[in-house]
């Protein structure tokens, strides 16, 4: 039975990355290789060749089809095996699953559960990341630990006061509560934090160029299982919004993170800063890429930690949980119906078959 949330959509790279050259990524524990057509669409199959098992990312691209390394086994880009060779009958079982896939947002989003489930409509958005009215930096860095504890990470960022001091991190994050609205319809949860006035991190004051100290928001919005948005505000101390919604003196960064599991211990960590000043500049994008970077770097090394505590814990053990956790446990109660009715859409196909 399923672990994970299937029947969902979840980032599988950035488009950047899916070209002519044959790309192997496991998602959700299964090897999948991605690659473009000649025509530039972008094809996910089963990493795995019927016949031997071999990668099918170790093999060649033949046109539009793949050719096994291995044996010679040739697949269209719908997983349909064209050729065997030795014979001219090729088996009715001779074909690979294949995965819907949709572009957007610079993202190449793949889904892993039922087909006919796949509805594009369900995907949630990040305009920012290619909107020309923002410049955006973006990366991805591996974690050797399980994907909730990244989403707990994200949900509550008190911890940047301590994990990442000196880059993002000051005492007033800590120390500010926060509020926390969940959309049991929508399945979205916002957790916002508004300091009205705070040091300002190296993050801000180096790329805004803000002296002394500052109003800053942070307002979270998690879509379950996969993205997650942080819509930053800082501008000086009293400068807020106007009435009409507009807010010409603030600056504004959106944090985005797709948050993909690798398999049941490892996780894809996808992170973007889009920023809508210094449009130009290169070097702020190369400071807040550098910054932003090493805070993920700092996440991923407590998370890798915190993965083999938890792998030699005693069964049973009890966590505790605090006004602060309130959005991850509501992301935790989210992505346990979502699992709940994976598994039971299984249950009823396997019923169905038997």
């Amino acid at each position: 039975m399923t672990t994970f949330a299937r029947n969902q959509w979840y980032v599988a790279a950035y488009s950047r990355e899916i070209g002519r050259e044959l790309f192997p990524r496991t998602i959700l524990g299964e090897p999948i290789v991605f690659y473009r057509t000649e025509a530039g669409e972008a094809v996910a199959l089963a990493d795995r060749c019927v016949h031997r098992r071999y990668p099918l990312s170790e093999s060649t691209l033949d046109g539009d089809k793949i050719v096994c390394g291995y044996h010679g086994f040739t697949y269209d880009k719908a997983g349909s095996c064209v050729f065997v060779p030795g014979q001219t009958r090729i088996p009715r079982t001779a074909r690979i699953p294949s995965y819907p896939l949709v572009e957007q947002d610079s993202f190449v989003w793949v889904w892993i559960g039922d087909h006919d489930k796949a509805d594009p409509a369900l995907i949630p958005r990040a305009p920012w990341l290619t909107d020309p009215a923002y410049t955006t930096v973006s990366g991805m860095e591996p974690l050797a630990a399980r994907y909730d504890l990244l989403v707990d990470n994200l949900m509550d960022l008190s911890h940047e006061t301590y994990l990442h001091g000196g880059y993002i991190g000051t005492p007033e994050v800590a120390n500010t509560p926060i509020t926390t609205e969940v959309d049991e319809e929508r399945e979205v949860i916002y957790v916002s934090r508004h300091m009205a006035d705070a040091e300002c991190p190296s993050f801000y004051a180096k790329s805004t160029g803000i002296e002394g100290r500052i109003t800053r928001w942070q307002d979270i919005e998690f879509h379950p299982p996969c993205l997650y948005l942080l819509h930053s505000r800082v501008a000086p101390v009293g400068v807020l919004p106007a009435d009409d919604g507009t807010d010409p003196d603030a600056f504004h960064v959106e944090v985005v993170y797709a948050i993909t599991p690798e398999t049941e211990h490892s996780t894809h960590d996808f992170w973007a800063v889009a920023r809508d000043f210094a449009l130009d500049d290169e070097e702020v994008s190369r400071f807040l890429a550098e910054s932003n970077r090493t805070v993920v770097l700092q996440d991923v090394r407590a998370l890798d930690i915190l993965e083999q505590v938890i792998q030699t814990e005693p069964e049973g053990y009890q966590e505790l949980s605090i006004n602060i956790d309130t959005g991850g446990l509501a992301a935790r109660r989210f992505l346990k119906r979502m699992i709940e009715r994976g598994q039971q859409s299984e249950q009823r196909q396997a019923a169905v078959r038997s």
